[in-house]
């Protein structure tokens, strides 16, 4: 994986990582030798880990745990954005961490093993607690989630990109998803009819964020034992985040990169209607646990459907025309999710949604590498998920707020309008990025 071109980051910021000649080919060398071993750690580690991680993130589960809870559709947004609250941070002090580190993985199995003793932490609270103390202990876990999540999302997709050579990424991803999803699908399902339903162990709930936290661990022992990391040939200079956050303008000289960010910024806003499609759901047709499960597994299916197009028509045409049509499901997907009455019109819906959703991460983490210099990939990916973060912080919020003041229809139109916003800058103002090296 050779060096990608000069960002406009000065050059003395960047000091080679042992120094003398022919690192850069030596890197090359130790990828490409790694390379199978380090494919199968990563699929691996994706497919534990992301099987473990969709029963959280689908909008299903914790919605739903916490309308339970709360009865309240502005709670549901309030634990929703606690997630994004503590990731707004985290991934800028992430990145301060690592990016002048030769070897990024002893860093990233911290953060991920941090961020998973959150899932333990949620079932044993569902497990041991009730009333009051049961939704605080929620809410902190949720947040730490996110905290944890911020810097991983970093620490994670630096990994990637330094033993994954970028004509293979969109393949490993999809096949990964492909895996994982199918898991996570007949997981989800199992879940909601086996543990959700006969309240397992006194909350199915709680059982659940069990096997996430078991399913996610595995697969992060998994990379600790088979990846092979290289030492970086250059490595950015170590100084203070507050340095690094003042060279952000210099990375929003690049037209392209300022605007895939803007059009991330209306995308993530476009989220909003997420968390409350199990509302809606519910508020026409009976959702059990079964229906749940069922609806879980439509969205988490959708996965397994699709990572592979979405992988295979990034690597063949770069991840810009993948970000552009998932917009386009999103925007159809909950257009049906606002109309549906049957269960067959909101499995069709989630369905949707999965797909769009599971491509719109592909494209979005994988696209941002490839803007700019490699050194810098650590604080374009921080900046990008802290702009992620805050507005997906924002959007859970209000969401609530509108829902339990004027409805759910408008918390769909303004998702919609925002996802309309976010195609349009998107088609005009980002170019791809391959193309331009």
């Amino acid at each position: 994986m050779s060096a990608e071109p000069d960002s406009p980051v000065p050059a003395a910021n960047r000091v080679r990582a042992d120094g003398g000649a022919g690192r850069e080919r030596a890197y090359d060398r130790f990828v490409e030798g790694n390379l199978k071993r380090n494919y199968v750690a990563h699929f691996t580690h994706g497919m534990l880990g992301m099987t473990g991680f969709r029963l959280i993130f689908a909008p299903t589960f914790v919605p739903a745990y916490l309308h339970m809870l709360t009865g309240s559709p502005f709670m549901v947004g309030m634990g929703q954005a606690l997630i994004q609250a503590g990731a707004i941070a985290s991934p800028i002090m992430g990145a301060a961490q690592i990016e002048h580190r030769p070897h990024v993985m002893p860093a990233a199995m911290t953060i991920g093993v941090l961020m998973r003793l959150q899932l333990l932490g949620l079932a044993l609270a569902g497990w041991f607690l009730t009333g009051h103390v049961l939704l605080l202990a929620t809410f902190l876990f949720l947040f730490l989630f996110g905290f944890f999540l911020g810097s991983q999302r970093v620490a994670f997709q630096v990994v990637l990109a330094k033993v994954i050579p970028i004509r293979l990424r969109g393949r490993l991803q999809a096949w990964r998803n492909l895996a994982g999803g199918a898991i996570a699908a007949g997981l989800s399902w199992w879940a909601g009819v086996y543990l959700i339903d006969p309240n397992v162990f006194g909350n199915g709930y709680a059982t659940t964020f069990m096997v996430a936290f078991l399913l996610t661990s595995a697969g992060l022992a998994a990379l600790w034992i088979f990846m092979r990391e290289p030492s970086s040939p250059t490595v950015k200079t170590r100084t203070g985040m507050l340095d690094r956050i003042r060279e952000f303008p210099v990375l929003l000289a690049d037209r392209d990169y300022r605007n895939f960010l803007l059009s991330l910024v209306f995308a993530t806003m476009g989220r909003i209607a997420t968390p409350f499609c199990i509302v809606h759901a519910s508020r026409q047709m009976e959702v059990d646990g079964a229906a749940i499960g069922l609806f879980s597994l439509a969205f988490l299916g959708a996965d397994t459907a699709t990572n592979l197009i979405w992988g295979t028509m990034g690597d063949r045409y770069g991840f810009r025309i993948t970000f552009v049509g998932t917009l386009i499901v999103w925007l159809v997907s909950l257009g049906a999710m606002i109309t549906a009455v049957a269960p067959w019109q909101f499995l069709l819906a989630f369905f949707g949604l999965g797909a769009a959703m599971s491509g719109n991460m592909m494209s979005v983490t994988t696209l941002v590498l490839e803007f700019g210099h490699r050194d810098d990939i650590p604080m374009r990916l921080a900046l990008s998920t802290t702009a992620e973060t805050s507005v997906a912080t924002v959007g859970p919020l209000v969401g609530g707020v509108i829902a339990a003041t004027l409805g759910l229809a408008p918390v769909f139109v303004l998702s919609m309008v925002c996802l309309a916003i976010a195609l349009c800058i998107l088609v005009l103002g980002v170019r791809e990025p391959r193309h331009l090296k």
